[in-house]
C-alpha cells in the first residue's frame, strides 16, 4: 500500500504526475527506490517518444561569473508558453551554470556530464526530466563559454 508519504517524496523528486507516482509505487510493490527507477524510465520513453518534434522556440539564456567567464546557451523548445515556463528558465540557468565550471568540449560532451546541482545525474537524465514536465521536445542547439584572457570557441553539436 503506498503513502501519501511516499507519493509526496517521490513528486517532490521528480515532479512526476501523481497517477505515474502511484502506479510507479504499486509496480515496485511501496519499494520507493525501484519507483524511482521505474519513473526515471518512463521520463527516458516520453522524452524518446518527442524527440522528432520540431524546436523552434526557446530562449538564449546568459551567464557570467565573477565578470571573468562568460556563457551563452541557446535551448529550444516546441512553443513560446513553454520557453517561458519556470522550468524551462531554470533548466536554461542551470545549464549555463553548467557550462562555466565544467567547460565542455561539445553538446555532446555537456549532455554526457554528470550534472553540479544533483549527484548521481547526468545532464541528459535532466533534459529527459524536464521534457517530461513540459510535454515538448527540447534541443540544448549550441553554447559559447567564453574566459578572460582566453580563446572563444563556439561549441555546437
Amino acid at each position: 500500500m503506498t503513502s501519501i508519504e511516499q507519493i509526496k517524496a517521490l513528486r517532490d523528486q521528480t515532479s512526476a504526475s501523481i497517477a505515474d507516482i502511484q502506479s510507479s509505487l504499486e509496480e515496485a510493490k511501496g519499494d520507493e527506490k525501484k519507483a524511482l527507477e521505474i519513473l526515471n524510465k518512463k521520463g527516458q520513453i516520453k522524452a524518446s517518444k518527442k524527440t522528432n518534434r520540431e524546436t523552434k522556440a526557446g530562449l538564449i539564456e546568459t551567464y557570467s561569473h565573477m565578470e571573468k567567464i562568460g556563457v551563452l546557451v541557446e535551448i529550444n523548445c516546441e512553443t513560446d508558453f513553454v520557453a517561458k515556463n519556470e522550468e524551462f528558465v531554470k533548466f536554461a540557468h542551470n545549464l549555463a551554470l553548467q557550462i562555466a565550471s565544467m567547460n565542455p568540449e561539445s553538446v555532446d560532451d555537456l549532455l554526457s556530464q554528470d550534472y553540479i546541482f544533483e549527484n548521481g545525474k547526468t545532464i541528459k537524465n535532466y533534459l529527459e526530466v524536464i521534457i517530461a514536465k513540459t510535454g515538448e521536445n527540447i534541443t540544448i542547439k549550441r553554447f559559447v563559454r567564453m574566459e578572460l584572457g582566453g580563446k572563444d570557441v563556439s561549441k555546437n553539436s
